[in-house]
C-alpha cells in the first residue's frame, strides 16, 4: 500500500515538473500600433479643443511612444507616463484606483491613480497601457485614452 502511494506521488510530481513551462511567449504592440493609439488619443482631445500629452507603455511599463500636442503643458508628459505605468501595473483603469491613492501604494513614485490611464488588453491579455494628461477633467483624459485604444483594437484582436 505504501509503495503504491509513493509511486503515485512520484508519478504526479514528475508530471508537474514535466509540464512546467520553461519559456513564455509574450505579445507586445508594434511601434506602429502604439503610435496609432497615441495619435488617435490626441485627435480625440483636439476635437474637443483640448491639448494633451499621451504616453503608450508596454506591459512592463516601459515607454514605447510619447506625444505632446503643440501647446499642451510640459507637465502632461510625465503625468501621462505615470498614468500609463499605473494602468499596466494594476491592469486596471486608473479611474478605478482612486480609493487606493491615499494608502501606501498611492505614495509609490511613478504611480498616479487619477483618471486617464487605461490598460490595453487583446484577447484577454494585457499588452500595453495608455495614459493621457491635460484635459480639465479626468473623464475627458480617459475618453481620449479610450479613443486611442479604439482606433486599433479591432485590428489587434484580429491579429491574435
Amino acid at each position: 500500500m505504501k509503495l503504491t502511494t509513493g509511486l503515485i506521488l512520484i508519478f504526479v510530481s514528475g508530471l508537474t515538473y514535466a509540464d512546467d513551462v520553461l519559456m513564455v511567449n509574450s505579445k507586445s504592440l508594434s511601434l506602429s500600433s502604439a503610435t496609432k493609439i497615441a495619435q488617435a488619443a490626441i485627435a480625440a482631445c483636439t476635437k474637443k479643443g483640448i491639448q494633451i500629452g499621451v504616453t503608450v507603455v508596454d506591459k512592463q511599463g516601459v515607454v514605447q511612444v510619447t506625444l505632446r500636442d503643440t501647446i499642451a503643458a510640459p507637465i502632461t508628459v510625465p503625468i501621462s507616463k505615470s498614468k500609463a505605468f499605473t494602468a499596466v501595473n494594476f491592469n486596471a483603469a486608473t479611474s478605478a484606483l482612486g480609493d487606493r491613492a491615499n494608502g501606501p501604494i498611492g505614495r509609490v513614485p511613478g504611480i498616479v491613480m487619477a483618471a486617464g490611464g487605461l490598460p490595453v488588453q487583446v484577447g484577454g491579455s494585457l499588452v500595453a497601457g495608455v495614459g493621457v494628461s491635460g484635459a480639465p477633467s479626468g473623464k475627458t483624459d480617459e475618453f481620449c485614452a479610450q479613443a486611442g485604444i479604439d482606433a486599433v483594437i479591432d485590428d489587434l484582436e484580429m491579429s491574435m
